[in-house]
């Protein structure tokens, strides 16, 4: 089996279920994941790609890790020495190449440099810096519902009588398909209720992180942040792109060439510079590498405003969350 980020989109009893299944697996699979808990549960080897060339490591996620960054650690030792001898050689032969008595030792020495054969430290990945603007004060009460039914054609909903106040972050939890999405779009009032009312507060300032990207869209990145923020200069546009740790071949590239992670990259950048007081997040952390997930889970810890959140990962909201709603209370889905 060949597996892309399997467990994106899962919750947490189909994530269970996936773990389960692929340790009881008898034959192999091949893994993509930036979830280290998950792979840890289920492979023994690790592939590190880097530079086009795959390096393999016998053992789980946090054995690679470790030996990983002993590597790391014994090779930047190795540098600096190096570093430290061509200095040292480049010293003497710019003192000694003019002098006759000493010009034979400067051209050995010359030729020794020529000769080296140069390490080269690990070009680092440049890590994405997320922060949130905040906007306007809001009222107390963000959203109020009373008897909400949501769903398309058919109820997905009992009715729901729900309310938000100002500063709450809020996590909506629960299996797939009981409508936690639809809720979302509900309350933003991007799809029609079926029954009941939404109140909704008159200052509210809302960013909204959809799951995806529409993959027909031709723009680059650069194109993107124009188009959405048009006063701003060509160089405030990459440096925005550049902060949310996308390099200048992602932010000249087309959208839809980009990984899931880049794509939620570039639609995390559009969110954090707009001043919200309210953010609305659908899965936030999907398709996003460690060092992205940390800086997310920094950015909502320290954002002033509220928070409405979908997520199936508890690691990732616990020290944040001011309240976790279980969505199958409410839900008609048999799950």
């Amino acid at each position: 089996m060949l597996l892309d980020e399997p467990a994106n989109y899962l919750d947490q009893e189909h994530i269970a279920w996936l773990k389960t299944h692929l340790q009881n697996y008898e034959n192999a699979f091949i893994l993509i994941s930036h979830d280290t808990e998950f792979m840890n549960d289920v492979v023994n080897v690790i592939y590190y790609m880097n530079h086009a060339e795959l390096t393999r490591y016998a053992g789980d996620c946090n054995n690679f890790l470790e030996v990983h960054a002993v590597q790391k650690a014994q090779k930047e030792a190795v540098y600096a020495r190096q570093q430290k001898e061509i200095a040292n050689l480049k010293d003497f032969v710019a003192r000694n190449k003019a002098r006759v008595a000493t010009r034979n030792m400067a051209m050995s020495r010359q030729k020794k440099l020529d000769k080296m054969d140069m390490i080269e430290l690990e070009q680092e990945k440049p890590k994405p810096e997320f922060s949130f603007q905040n906007a306007r004060t809001p009222g107390r009460v963000l959203f109020e519902t009373k008897d909400l039914v949501i769903g398309y054609t058919e109820p997905l909903s009992k009715p729901i009588n729900f309310t938000m106040e100002r500063k709450q972050k809020i996590v909506l939890t629960g299996a797939n398909g009981i409508g936690k999405t639809t809720l979302l779009k509900s309350l933003l009032n991007m799809i029609s209720s079926l029954a009941g009312t939404i109140e909704r507060d008159d200052y509210l300032e809302i960013g909204d992180f959809e799951q995806e990207t529409d993959q027909k869209d031709e723009k680059t990145c650069l194109q993107e942040i124009r188009d959405t923020f048009p006063m701003w200069s060509q160089y405030e546009c990459r440096s925005a792109l550049a902060r949310c740790g996308l390099t200048t071949m992602h932010i000249e590239s087309p959208i839809r060439v980009l990984s899931g992670g880049e794509q939620a990259k570039v639609r995390l950048c559009k969110l954090m510079n707009k001043p919200a007081n309210i953010l609305i997040l659908d899965e936030p952390t999907n398709h996003l590498d460690v060092d992205a997930r940390d800086s997310l889970k920094k950015a909502l810890t320290e954002y002033k405003g509220s928070i409405l959140m979908v997520c199936h990962e508890p690691e990732f909201y616990q020290s944040f969350a001011t309240d976790i709603i279980d969505c199958t209370k409410w839900t008609t889905k048999i799950v």
